[in-house]
């Protein structure tokens, strides 16, 4: 049945569902039973489906919350049968605040304009707010002053409830020196203690992410906020490098493989010139793969004439500019490929693996954005 459903596809994206049940165990594991775990599964689950994800995350009995950046991404997670309580990460649109609440979405805020027009709905349900303090990323977020203003609105109303407070590391993936971190820490924490002086204590407060969690157990709070590692992917070398000083055991197995399959298979002279703007030529008789796959479906123009795919388990280097829709792979010295022989993008084949961190070395970026900029119209399949 699955392979039927599989060959269906021209371009795909697969999800080991064993995966990320052994990823969320391995950070459920981390957390004392008093911290709740919570997946982002914010932009399609950073590229792997985020309806199927958070299903399989509901199914698990494993997290006890789900983050989202917008409110559709909330709206679409309650229409398909997802009743964990679901907190949006990103703004949203004050004309758009009566959608959230007949959701049931929990709030983040650090705009007084966004606590006032929740205040004139007058809703008969509660409507859980967190809000978010500004502790050195100056991104959302507000300073002790406006937090204090922001609680005085929220207590002052029947229906908004102050659940918890949160805020974001700047710099905790980029460096094993996390001094600046600490102090970001130690100012939520003074800022935490002002606002329970003053009557304003919130029940769920979050400062952990993916890295935090792995390196820094004094963050795992209420609520954990677990992203790229939920993935099997890890937020950068460098956290990689601080935990394994401290556990070598712990891994983290990656969800997603990213499929194609052979469109053509042709036969170029050599001294020809293969894709747009000429831009490789063929020093001897070259026999290509054309592959339906290009740039509209996420994988990046700048892996022209850099990047390979697999096929049969063997390295087909990308000849020529990857198009919009087409890119061309080099299979002379791969015997006996045909037209639909499965291509992998990202992921393994045999005994080769083509992991998300090596596609972000060839685009000058970072594993994150290679997996979430994968198109997602393209169907996520669940294995």
């Amino acid at each position: 049945m699955q392979k039927s459903v599989i060959g269906r596809h021209l371009i795909w994206v697969e999800i080991e569902k064993n995966a990320l049940l052994k990823n969320l165990r391995t950070f459920r594991s981390l957390l004392k039973p008093g911290t709740k775990l919570c997946p982002v599964v914010k932009s399609n689950a950073y590229g792997h489906g985020a309806v199927q994800t958070a299903l399989m995350i509901q199914s698990s009995g494993l997290a006890g919350w789900l983050a989202v950046n917008s409110v559709d991404e909330g709206i679409a997670l309650r229409k398909n049968g997802i009743r964990l309580p679901v907190l949006v990460l990103g703004y949203v649109p004050l004309a758009r605040l009566s959608d959230a609440v007949l959701h049931d979405l929990r709030l983040t805020v650090y705009n007084r304009e966004t606590v006032a027009k929740l205040r004139s709905l007058k809703a008969r349900k509660k409507i859980f707010l967190h809000v978010k303090l500004e502790t050195g990323t100056n991104r959302q977020g507000v300073d002790l002053k406006d937090a204090l203003l922001l609680a005085k609105m929220i207590k002052a109303s029947k229906s908004l409830v102050l659940e918890g407070y949160s805020t974001h590391f700047a710099n905790i993936e980029d460096t094993t020196d996390r001094s600046f971190a600490g102090r970001q820490l130690q100012r939520y924490q003074k800022m935490l203690a002002e606002l329970e002086k003053k009557g304003f204590k919130g029940s769920v407060n979050h400062i952990a992410c993916t890295a935090a969690s792995l390196v820094f157990p004094q963050t795992r709070l209420q609520l954990a906020r677990i992203g790229i590692g939920l993935y099997g992917l890890w937020p950068s070398r460098e956290t990689m490098v601080s935990l394994k000083e401290h556990d070598s055991k712990l891994a983290l197995q990656p969800v997603l493989s990213w499929k194609t399959r052979v469109a053509q298979v042709k036969t170029v002279a050599a001294g020809e010139y293969i894709g747009y703007g000429c831009t490789f030529r063929t020093s001897r008789k070259t026999k290509i793969a054309v592959l339906p796959v290009g740039y509209y479906d996420g994988y990046d123009r700048k892996l022209s004439n850099t990047a390979y795919v697999l096929i049969k388990g063997k390295r087909a280097p990308i000849r020529g500019r990857v198009c919009m829709n087409l890119c061309m792979a080099d299979i002379t010295d791969i015997p006996g490929v045909k037209p639909e022989d499965e291509v992998v993008l990202l992921g393994k084949q045999d005994r080769e693996h083509l992991p998300a961190e090596q596609l972000a070395q060839w685009i000058g970026s970072i594993n994150y954005e290679v997996v979430t900029r994968i198109n997602p119209l393209l169907p996520r399949v669940v294995v």
